[in-house]
Protein backbone atom coordinates (compact mmCIF):
# COMPACT_ATOMS: atom_id res chain seq x y z
CA UNK A 1 0.00 0.00 0.00
CA UNK A 2 1.24 3.70 -0.99
CA UNK A 3 2.51 6.27 1.62
CA UNK A 4 -0.93 8.31 0.41
CA UNK A 5 -3.08 5.62 0.90
CA UNK A 6 -2.02 4.92 4.69
CA UNK A 7 -2.00 8.49 5.18
CA UNK A 8 -6.06 8.72 4.03
CA UNK A 9 -6.44 5.97 6.82
CA UNK A 10 -4.98 7.90 9.80
CA UNK A 11 -7.70 9.84 12.31
CA UNK A 12 -5.75 11.89 14.52
CA UNK A 13 -7.79 13.99 17.45
CA UNK A 14 -7.66 15.31 20.83
CA UNK A 15 -10.37 15.22 23.58
CA UNK A 16 -11.01 18.19 25.30
CA UNK A 17 -13.29 19.72 27.95
CA UNK A 18 -13.73 21.56 31.07
CA UNK A 19 -13.25 19.11 34.32
CA UNK A 20 -15.62 16.94 34.55
CA UNK A 21 -17.37 17.14 31.79
CA UNK A 22 -16.84 13.16 30.70
CA UNK A 23 -13.59 13.84 28.68
CA UNK A 24 -12.21 10.08 29.97
CA UNK A 25 -15.15 8.24 30.43
CA UNK A 26 -16.04 9.25 26.24
CA UNK A 27 -12.41 8.12 25.99
CA UNK A 28 -12.91 4.89 27.87
CA UNK A 29 -16.04 3.87 25.32
CA UNK A 30 -13.92 4.62 22.43
CA UNK A 31 -11.36 2.03 23.59
CA UNK A 32 -13.95 -0.24 24.25
CA UNK A 33 -15.18 -0.05 20.57
CA UNK A 34 -11.83 0.13 19.66
CA UNK A 35 -11.48 -3.62 21.26
CA UNK A 36 -8.16 -2.64 23.40
CA UNK A 37 -10.01 -2.89 26.72
CA UNK A 38 -12.55 -5.37 27.98
CA UNK A 39 -14.37 -2.99 30.45
CA UNK A 40 -14.13 0.87 31.07
CA UNK A 41 -12.49 1.64 34.42
CA UNK A 42 -14.26 4.65 36.24
CA UNK A 43 -12.63 7.74 36.91
CA UNK A 44 -13.44 7.93 40.77
CA UNK A 45 -10.64 5.37 40.58
CA UNK A 46 -9.88 5.42 44.93
CA UNK A 47 -14.28 4.02 45.36
CA UNK A 48 -14.10 1.20 42.59
CA UNK A 49 -10.50 0.18 42.23
CA UNK A 50 -10.94 0.73 38.77
CA UNK A 51 -9.12 3.44 36.77
CA UNK A 52 -9.38 5.25 33.63
CA UNK A 53 -7.44 3.59 31.03
CA UNK A 54 -6.00 6.86 29.88
CA UNK A 55 -5.15 8.07 33.51
CA UNK A 56 -1.81 5.98 33.85
CA UNK A 57 0.24 7.82 36.05
CA UNK A 58 -0.53 6.97 39.76
CA UNK A 59 -1.40 10.20 41.16
CA UNK A 60 -4.04 10.34 38.51
CA UNK A 61 -5.00 7.07 39.48
CA UNK A 62 -5.38 9.05 43.67
CA UNK A 63 -6.82 11.81 42.60
CA UNK A 64 -9.51 10.62 40.01
CA UNK A 65 -8.01 13.38 37.47
CA UNK A 66 -5.96 13.60 34.43
CA UNK A 67 -2.55 15.64 34.84
CA UNK A 68 -1.32 15.05 31.73
CA UNK A 69 -2.02 13.65 27.98
CA UNK A 70 -2.21 10.17 26.91
CA UNK A 71 -1.73 8.90 23.80
CA UNK A 72 -3.77 6.09 22.05
CA UNK A 73 -3.54 4.13 19.30
CA UNK A 74 -6.10 1.07 17.50
CA UNK A 75 -7.89 0.35 14.09
CA UNK A 76 -11.36 0.97 13.93
CA UNK A 77 -14.03 0.71 10.59
CA UNK A 78 -10.92 0.34 8.37
CA UNK A 79 -8.88 3.63 9.63
CA UNK A 80 -6.34 3.78 12.18
CA UNK A 81 -6.76 5.53 15.05
CA UNK A 82 -4.65 8.20 17.11
CA UNK A 83 -6.67 9.94 20.18
CA UNK A 84 -4.97 12.17 22.42
CA UNK A 85 -6.55 12.49 25.58
CA UNK A 86 -5.78 16.12 27.09
CA UNK A 87 -6.16 16.75 31.34
CA UNK A 88 -8.67 19.60 31.51
CA UNK A 89 -7.93 21.50 34.58
CA UNK A 90 -6.45 25.10 34.04
CA UNK A 91 -3.39 24.38 35.78
CA UNK A 92 -2.27 21.27 33.07
CA UNK A 93 -3.03 23.49 30.17
CA UNK A 94 -0.10 23.98 28.32
CA UNK A 95 0.25 20.57 28.17
CA UNK A 96 -2.91 20.44 26.27
CA UNK A 97 -2.23 23.81 24.01
CA UNK A 98 1.06 21.41 22.92
CA UNK A 99 -0.71 18.41 22.21
CA UNK A 100 -3.63 20.39 20.00
CA UNK A 101 -0.26 20.95 17.78
CA UNK A 102 -0.36 17.18 17.11
CA UNK A 103 -4.25 16.71 15.98
CA UNK A 104 -6.00 16.97 13.26
CA UNK A 105 -9.12 17.64 14.39
CA UNK A 106 -10.91 17.97 18.08
CA UNK A 107 -13.77 16.19 19.76
CA UNK A 108 -14.87 19.29 22.46
CA UNK A 109 -17.44 17.51 25.11
CA UNK A 110 -19.90 19.85 26.81
CA UNK A 111 -21.69 19.33 29.99
CA UNK A 112 -25.45 19.39 28.93
CA UNK A 113 -26.17 20.79 32.80
CA UNK A 114 -23.63 23.25 33.12
CA UNK A 115 -23.16 24.19 28.95
CA UNK A 116 -20.02 26.21 28.36
CA UNK A 117 -17.65 26.58 31.17
CA UNK A 118 -14.50 28.14 31.44
CA UNK A 119 -11.67 25.80 30.06
CA UNK A 120 -14.06 24.51 27.26
CA UNK A 121 -13.96 28.29 25.78
CA UNK A 122 -10.20 28.63 26.54
CA UNK A 123 -9.24 25.58 24.87
CA UNK A 124 -11.59 26.12 22.17
CA UNK A 125 -9.97 29.80 21.24
CA UNK A 126 -6.56 28.15 20.16
CA UNK A 127 -8.70 25.33 18.21
CA UNK A 128 -9.85 28.09 16.50
CA UNK A 129 -6.35 30.13 16.05
CA UNK A 130 -5.20 27.11 14.77
CA UNK A 131 -8.16 26.48 12.23
CA UNK A 132 -8.60 22.93 14.00
CA UNK A 133 -12.31 21.20 13.05
CA UNK A 134 -14.15 21.18 15.97
CA UNK A 135 -17.09 18.22 16.69
CA UNK A 136 -19.16 18.87 19.53
CA UNK A 137 -20.78 16.17 21.63
CA UNK A 138 -23.09 17.59 24.36
CA UNK A 139 -22.78 14.77 27.55
CA UNK A 140 -24.95 13.87 30.13
CA UNK A 141 -28.24 13.94 28.82
CA UNK A 142 -29.01 10.84 31.40
CA UNK A 143 -29.48 13.68 33.66
CA UNK A 144 -31.46 16.61 33.92
CA UNK A 145 -29.93 20.00 31.93
CA UNK A 146 -30.40 22.59 30.03
CA UNK A 147 -32.66 21.96 26.87
CA UNK A 148 -31.00 21.49 23.45
CA UNK A 149 -32.07 24.84 22.10
CA UNK A 150 -30.48 26.90 24.79
CA UNK A 151 -27.36 24.45 24.25
CA UNK A 152 -27.11 25.30 20.60
CA UNK A 153 -27.65 28.94 21.04
CA UNK A 154 -25.05 29.13 23.55
CA UNK A 155 -22.46 27.40 21.90
CA UNK A 156 -23.10 29.94 18.93
CA UNK A 157 -23.03 32.89 20.98
CA UNK A 158 -20.25 32.49 23.06
CA UNK A 159 -18.12 30.43 20.85
CA UNK A 160 -19.14 32.57 17.62
CA UNK A 161 -19.18 29.40 15.49
CA UNK A 162 -22.26 27.76 13.38
CA UNK A 163 -24.12 24.49 14.95
CA UNK A 164 -25.45 21.31 13.06
CA UNK A 165 -26.68 19.30 15.19
CA UNK A 166 -26.26 15.91 13.93
CA UNK A 167 -29.21 14.29 16.19
CA UNK A 168 -31.54 15.74 18.45
CA UNK A 169 -32.70 13.99 21.74
CA UNK A 170 -35.85 13.11 22.94
CA UNK A 171 -36.40 13.95 26.20
CA UNK A 172 -33.50 14.04 29.64
CA UNK A 173 -33.04 12.63 32.53
CA UNK A 174 -35.36 9.99 33.70
CA UNK A 175 -37.30 11.08 30.86
CA UNK A 176 -35.05 10.40 27.72
CA UNK A 177 -36.47 8.22 25.53
CA UNK A 178 -33.42 8.10 22.83
CA UNK A 179 -32.40 10.54 19.45
CA UNK A 180 -33.30 11.80 16.17
CA UNK A 181 -30.03 10.35 14.17
CA UNK A 182 -30.52 12.86 11.03
CA UNK A 183 -27.32 11.66 9.69
CA UNK A 184 -28.61 7.84 9.91
CA UNK A 185 -32.98 8.61 9.43
CA UNK A 186 -33.62 6.59 12.00
CA UNK A 187 -34.79 7.15 15.61
CA UNK A 188 -32.36 5.57 18.52
CA UNK A 189 -34.42 4.77 21.24
CA UNK A 190 -33.09 4.33 24.71
CA UNK A 191 -33.97 1.08 26.81
CA UNK A 192 -33.83 0.65 30.42
CA UNK A 193 -31.53 -2.14 29.95
CA UNK A 194 -29.13 0.08 28.18
CA UNK A 195 -29.39 -1.37 24.97
CA UNK A 196 -29.71 0.96 21.55
CA UNK A 197 -32.77 0.02 19.42
CA UNK A 198 -32.44 1.77 15.91
CA UNK A 199 -35.36 2.37 14.40
CA UNK A 200 -35.42 3.39 10.72
CA UNK A 201 -37.50 6.46 10.05
CA UNK A 202 -39.77 4.44 8.02
CA UNK A 203 -40.53 1.93 10.43
CA UNK A 204 -41.71 4.32 12.98
CA UNK A 205 -45.43 4.53 12.83
CA UNK A 206 -45.27 1.02 13.70
CA UNK A 207 -44.09 1.81 17.22
CA UNK A 208 -47.19 3.78 18.41
CA UNK A 209 -46.46 3.86 22.25
CA UNK A 210 -43.36 5.14 21.21
CA UNK A 211 -44.47 8.25 18.91
CA UNK A 212 -47.48 8.74 20.72
CA UNK A 213 -44.93 10.01 24.00
CA UNK A 214 -45.83 13.81 24.49
CA UNK A 215 -41.66 14.26 24.99
CA UNK A 216 -41.15 12.47 21.58
CA UNK A 217 -44.00 14.99 20.33
CA UNK A 218 -42.28 18.33 21.81
CA UNK A 219 -38.65 16.63 20.84
CA UNK A 220 -40.51 16.24 17.05
CA UNK A 221 -41.73 19.81 16.35
CA UNK A 222 -38.77 21.43 17.96
CA UNK A 223 -36.37 19.37 15.55
CA UNK A 224 -38.82 20.47 12.53
CA UNK A 225 -37.48 24.08 14.26
CA UNK A 226 -34.54 23.34 13.62
CA UNK A 227 -34.42 21.86 10.40
CA UNK A 228 -36.28 25.28 9.02
CA UNK A 229 -34.32 27.70 10.84
CA UNK A 230 -31.00 26.32 11.19
CA UNK A 231 -27.57 26.38 9.09
CA UNK A 232 -27.59 24.00 6.33
CA UNK A 233 -24.77 21.30 6.68
CA UNK A 234 -21.14 21.83 5.20
CA UNK A 235 -18.08 19.21 5.40
CA UNK A 236 -16.34 21.82 3.72
CA UNK A 237 -17.25 24.41 6.88
CA UNK A 238 -16.52 21.70 9.30
CA UNK A 239 -13.19 21.26 8.22
CA UNK A 240 -12.19 24.88 7.81
CA UNK A 241 -13.03 25.25 11.43
CA UNK A 242 -16.30 27.62 10.72
CA UNK A 243 -19.26 25.18 11.94
CA UNK A 244 -19.21 22.18 14.68
CA UNK A 245 -21.13 19.14 14.35
CA UNK A 246 -23.47 18.84 17.43
CA UNK A 247 -23.87 14.97 18.67
CA UNK A 248 -26.25 14.42 22.28
CA UNK A 249 -25.83 11.62 24.29
CA UNK A 250 -24.30 9.86 27.72
CA UNK A 251 -20.67 8.63 27.55
CA UNK A 252 -21.52 7.14 30.95
CA UNK A 253 -24.62 5.09 30.01
CA UNK A 254 -23.45 4.94 27.23
CA UNK A 255 -25.88 6.17 25.14
CA UNK A 256 -25.27 7.32 21.23
CA UNK A 257 -21.64 7.54 21.58
CA UNK A 258 -21.20 4.54 19.06
CA UNK A 259 -23.35 6.17 16.63
CA UNK A 260 -21.23 9.30 17.02
CA UNK A 261 -17.62 7.78 17.02
CA UNK A 262 -19.64 6.16 13.18
CA UNK A 263 -20.32 9.61 11.81
CA UNK A 264 -17.06 11.37 13.19
CA UNK A 265 -14.20 8.80 11.74
CA UNK A 266 -16.00 9.09 8.44
CA UNK A 267 -15.90 13.21 8.76
CA UNK A 268 -13.04 13.91 10.54
CA UNK A 269 -9.82 14.88 8.83
CA UNK A 270 -7.25 12.67 7.23
CA UNK A 271 -3.72 14.76 8.31
CA UNK A 272 -3.15 17.71 7.01
CA UNK A 273 -0.19 19.42 5.28
CA UNK A 274 2.25 21.49 7.73
CA UNK A 275 4.11 24.32 7.95
CA UNK A 276 7.87 24.60 8.31
CA UNK A 277 10.66 26.99 7.92
CA UNK A 278 10.92 25.66 4.62
CA UNK A 279 7.01 26.26 3.23
CA UNK A 280 4.44 24.05 3.42
CA UNK A 281 5.62 19.86 3.81
CA UNK A 282 2.73 17.91 2.24
CA UNK A 283 1.73 14.68 4.75
CA UNK A 284 2.70 12.43 1.71
CA UNK A 285 6.15 13.45 0.91
CA UNK A 286 7.74 10.47 0.23
CA UNK A 287 11.03 11.33 2.90
CA UNK A 288 9.73 11.09 6.65
CA UNK A 289 9.89 13.87 9.19
CA UNK A 290 7.93 14.58 12.23
CA UNK A 291 7.99 16.97 15.80
CA UNK A 292 8.21 15.89 19.35
CA UNK A 293 5.17 17.62 21.11
CA UNK A 294 5.49 16.09 25.09
CA UNK A 295 8.35 14.33 26.55
CA UNK A 296 7.81 12.16 29.71
CA UNK A 297 10.02 10.66 32.40
CA UNK A 298 9.07 7.17 34.20
CA UNK A 299 6.37 5.82 32.12
CA UNK A 300 7.63 2.51 32.95
CA UNK A 301 8.81 3.16 36.98
CA UNK A 302 10.99 -0.30 36.83
CA UNK A 303 13.47 1.15 33.98
CA UNK A 304 12.98 4.90 34.63
CA UNK A 305 13.04 5.33 30.72
CA UNK A 306 12.09 8.78 28.70
CA UNK A 307 9.59 9.01 26.05
CA UNK A 308 9.53 11.66 23.45
CA UNK A 309 5.89 11.56 21.67
CA UNK A 310 6.31 12.34 18.38
CA UNK A 311 3.77 13.34 15.50
CA UNK A 312 4.76 11.97 12.25
CA UNK A 313 4.29 14.92 9.55
CA UNK A 314 5.48 13.06 6.88
CA UNK A 315 6.57 9.81 4.72
CA UNK A 316 7.27 6.84 6.30
CA UNK A 317 8.77 5.72 9.53
CA UNK A 318 10.67 2.36 10.15
CA UNK A 319 11.91 0.95 13.34
CA UNK A 320 15.49 0.90 13.48
CA UNK A 321 16.46 3.87 10.50
CA UNK A 322 18.78 7.18 10.97
CA UNK A 323 17.07 10.42 11.36
CA UNK A 324 18.94 14.12 11.57
CA UNK A 325 17.75 16.28 14.77
CA UNK A 326 17.37 19.51 12.84
CA UNK A 327 18.42 21.68 15.76
CA UNK A 328 21.58 20.09 16.22
CA UNK A 329 22.51 18.02 12.69
CA UNK A 330 23.29 15.00 14.94
CA UNK A 331 21.90 11.74 13.64
CA UNK A 332 20.24 9.17 15.98
CA UNK A 333 18.97 5.83 14.96
CA UNK A 334 15.63 5.05 15.84
CA UNK A 335 15.22 1.54 17.66
CA UNK A 336 12.67 1.88 20.20
CA UNK A 337 9.41 3.09 19.48
CA UNK A 338 6.40 2.16 20.62
CA UNK A 339 3.02 2.71 20.38
CA UNK A 340 0.47 3.01 23.32
CA UNK A 341 -2.67 2.74 24.95
CA UNK A 342 -2.07 5.52 28.23
CA UNK A 343 1.34 3.80 29.80
CA UNK A 344 0.89 0.07 28.13
CA UNK A 345 2.93 -0.16 25.17
CA UNK A 346 3.86 -2.23 22.33
CA UNK A 347 6.74 -2.25 19.75
CA UNK A 348 6.22 -0.58 16.30
CA UNK A 349 7.85 -0.96 13.33
CA UNK A 350 6.52 1.08 11.21
CA UNK A 351 4.53 4.71 11.32
CA UNK A 352 3.09 6.89 8.95
CA UNK A 353 1.77 10.72 8.63
CA UNK A 354 -1.06 11.44 11.32
CA UNK A 355 0.71 8.58 13.69
CA UNK A 356 1.73 9.69 17.04
CA UNK A 357 4.66 7.06 18.26
CA UNK A 358 6.93 6.85 21.34
CA UNK A 359 10.34 6.81 20.98
CA UNK A 360 12.94 6.47 23.16
CA UNK A 361 15.31 9.98 24.11
CA UNK A 362 18.61 9.27 24.95
CA UNK A 363 18.65 13.04 27.03
CA UNK A 364 18.69 14.81 23.86
CA UNK A 365 15.80 16.24 22.52
CA UNK A 366 13.44 19.18 23.60
CA UNK A 367 9.86 19.63 22.61
CA UNK A 368 9.43 20.83 19.70
CA UNK A 369 12.23 19.49 18.35
CA UNK A 370 12.37 18.41 14.39
CA UNK A 371 13.33 15.17 13.23
CA UNK A 372 13.87 14.29 9.48
CA UNK A 373 15.47 11.81 6.46
CA UNK A 374 17.13 12.79 4.39
CA UNK A 375 19.24 16.32 2.72
CA UNK A 376 16.54 18.49 3.07
CA UNK A 377 16.81 20.16 6.50
CA UNK A 378 14.15 22.05 8.04
CA UNK A 379 12.30 22.66 11.10
CA UNK A 380 8.59 22.43 11.88
CA UNK A 381 6.73 25.61 13.68
CA UNK A 382 7.71 26.41 16.72
CA UNK A 383 5.43 24.79 19.84
CA UNK A 384 4.04 27.30 22.26
CA UNK A 385 5.65 28.72 25.53
CA UNK A 386 3.60 29.38 28.52
CA UNK A 387 4.55 32.43 30.93
CA UNK A 388 4.78 31.12 34.89
CA UNK A 389 2.55 32.51 37.38
CA UNK A 390 3.22 31.16 40.41
CA UNK A 391 7.26 30.74 41.63
CA UNK A 392 8.62 28.98 44.05
CA UNK A 393 12.11 28.11 45.47
CA UNK A 394 13.05 24.31 46.32
CA UNK A 395 15.40 22.32 48.35
CA UNK A 396 15.71 18.84 49.20
CA UNK A 397 14.85 18.18 52.41
CA UNK A 398 17.22 15.67 52.92
CA UNK A 399 20.66 16.75 51.78
CA UNK A 400 22.20 13.44 51.45
CA UNK A 401 19.76 13.19 48.75
CA UNK A 402 21.01 15.57 46.62
CA UNK A 403 22.03 13.63 43.91
CA UNK A 404 18.37 12.59 43.64
CA UNK A 405 16.94 15.46 43.96
CA UNK A 406 19.20 17.07 40.86
CA UNK A 407 18.44 14.30 38.90
CA UNK A 408 14.50 14.40 39.38
CA UNK A 409 14.74 18.27 38.84
CA UNK A 410 16.69 18.21 35.70
CA UNK A 411 14.33 14.80 33.72
CA UNK A 412 11.10 16.47 35.07
CA UNK A 413 11.56 20.36 34.17
CA UNK A 414 12.41 18.85 30.71
CA UNK A 415 8.64 17.59 30.41
CA UNK A 416 8.26 21.19 29.78
CA UNK A 417 5.09 21.45 32.95
CA UNK A 418 7.39 23.58 35.05
CA UNK A 419 10.00 25.80 34.31
CA UNK A 420 13.43 26.00 36.16
CA UNK A 421 15.35 29.27 36.68
CA UNK A 422 18.41 29.30 39.28
CA UNK A 423 18.85 32.70 41.32
CA UNK A 424 22.19 34.32 40.14
CA UNK A 425 23.20 35.30 43.67
CA UNK A 426 22.31 32.55 45.50
CA UNK A 427 22.74 29.32 42.93
CA UNK A 428 19.12 28.32 44.38
CA UNK A 429 16.61 26.57 42.47
CA UNK A 430 13.55 28.52 41.34
CA UNK A 431 10.19 26.82 39.76
CA UNK A 432 7.59 28.37 38.10
CA UNK A 433 4.07 26.63 37.12
CA UNK A 434 0.88 28.11 35.61
CA UNK A 435 -0.55 26.64 38.33
CA UNK A 436 -0.86 25.13 41.94
CA UNK A 437 -1.42 22.04 41.44
CA UNK A 438 1.62 21.80 38.82
CA UNK A 439 3.43 21.87 42.68
CA UNK A 440 1.65 19.17 43.85
CA UNK A 441 2.60 16.51 41.02
CA UNK A 442 6.18 17.61 40.73
CA UNK A 443 6.40 17.17 44.89
CA UNK A 444 4.42 13.75 44.74
CA UNK A 445 6.82 12.42 41.82
CA UNK A 446 9.85 13.78 42.79
CA UNK A 447 9.34 11.33 46.19
CA UNK A 448 7.67 8.34 44.49
CA UNK A 449 9.85 8.37 41.43
CA UNK A 450 13.12 9.71 42.51
CA UNK A 451 12.97 9.36 46.19
CA UNK A 452 13.88 12.92 46.71
CA UNK A 453 11.78 14.74 49.42
CA UNK A 454 11.47 18.28 48.74
CA UNK A 455 10.33 21.53 50.56
CA UNK A 456 8.70 24.49 48.91
CA UNK A 457 9.10 28.65 49.54
CA UNK A 458 6.88 30.60 47.38
CA UNK A 459 8.01 33.83 46.56
CA UNK A 460 4.46 34.45 44.55
CA UNK A 461 3.91 35.84 41.55
CA UNK A 462 6.12 37.20 39.66
CA UNK A 463 6.99 38.48 36.07
CA UNK A 464 9.98 37.07 34.15
CA UNK A 465 11.75 39.33 31.73
CA UNK A 466 14.76 38.16 29.60
CA UNK A 467 18.08 40.76 29.38
CA UNK A 468 20.66 40.65 26.87
CA UNK A 469 24.25 39.45 28.00
CA UNK A 470 25.93 42.78 27.39
CA UNK A 471 23.28 44.61 29.86
CA UNK A 472 23.73 42.38 32.64
CA UNK A 473 24.56 44.65 35.51
CA UNK A 474 24.21 42.64 39.00
CA UNK A 475 24.11 45.81 41.17
CA UNK A 476 20.83 47.08 39.91
CA UNK A 477 18.74 44.52 41.22
CA UNK A 478 18.19 43.36 45.04
CA UNK A 479 16.25 40.41 46.87
CA UNK A 480 12.89 41.95 45.58
CA UNK A 481 13.57 41.70 41.55
CA UNK A 482 15.74 38.40 41.51
CA UNK A 483 18.26 38.53 38.81
CA UNK A 484 18.23 34.85 37.78
CA UNK A 485 19.46 32.33 34.52
CA UNK A 486 17.13 30.31 33.02
CA UNK A 487 18.28 26.22 32.07
CA UNK A 488 19.98 27.65 28.43
CA UNK A 489 21.81 29.72 30.60
CA UNK A 490 19.91 33.15 29.51
CA UNK A 491 19.73 35.96 32.10
CA UNK A 492 16.26 37.11 33.22
CA UNK A 493 14.44 39.32 36.04
CA UNK A 494 11.60 37.92 38.27
CA UNK A 495 9.67 41.15 38.87
CA UNK A 496 7.81 41.09 42.03
CA UNK A 497 4.76 43.21 40.57
CA UNK A 498 3.96 45.44 37.72
CA UNK A 499 4.78 48.98 39.74
CA UNK A 500 8.27 47.57 39.86
CA UNK A 501 8.93 46.51 36.32
CA UNK A 502 7.77 49.93 35.35
CA UNK A 503 10.17 51.47 38.28
CA UNK A 504 13.11 49.69 36.83
CA UNK A 505 12.13 50.66 32.79
CA UNK A 506 11.94 54.65 33.96
CA UNK A 507 14.95 54.16 35.93
CA UNK A 508 17.17 52.12 33.08
CA UNK A 509 15.80 53.04 30.00
CA UNK A 510 18.64 51.72 27.91
CA UNK A 511 18.23 48.70 29.00
CA UNK A 512 16.33 46.48 26.56
CA UNK A 513 13.80 44.28 29.01
CA UNK A 514 12.39 41.03 26.27
CA UNK A 515 9.32 39.18 27.58
CA UNK A 516 9.51 35.85 25.50
CA UNK A 517 5.76 35.59 25.69
CA UNK A 518 4.23 38.46 24.46
CA UNK A 519 3.74 37.65 20.75
CA UNK A 520 2.08 34.18 22.19
CA UNK A 521 -0.71 33.75 20.24
CA UNK A 522 -1.95 30.94 22.65
CA UNK A 523 -2.27 32.63 25.94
Amino acid sequence: MSIQDEVKKRKTFAIISHPDAGKTTMTEKLLLYGNLIRSAGTVKGKKSGKFATSDWMEIEKQRGISVTSSVMNFPYDGYYVNILDTPGHEDFSEDTYRTLTAVDSVVMIIDSTKGIEAQTLKLFKVCRMRGIPIFTFINKLDREGKEPLELLEEIEQVLDIETYPMNWPAGMGKGFLGIFDRYGKQFVKNNVDDVETYIPNEELLKHEKLISNPIYQAAKDELELVEEAGDQFSLESVLAGEQTPVFFGSALAPFGVELFFDTFINMAPTPTPRKSTEGVIQPDRPDFSGFIFKIQANMNPAHRDRVAFLRVCSGKFDRGMSVQLSRTGKVFKLSQSQQMVASSRETVDEAYAGDIIGIYDPNAYQIGDTLLEGKEKFEYDELPQFPPEVFKKVTAKNVLKSKQFRKGIEQLVQEGAIQLFRDKMTDSFILGAVGELQYDVFKYRMQNEYNAEIMFEPIGERIPRWLKDDQVDESLFDSGNLLCKDRDGNHLVLFRNEFALNWFKDKNPKIELIDLFEVNEYR
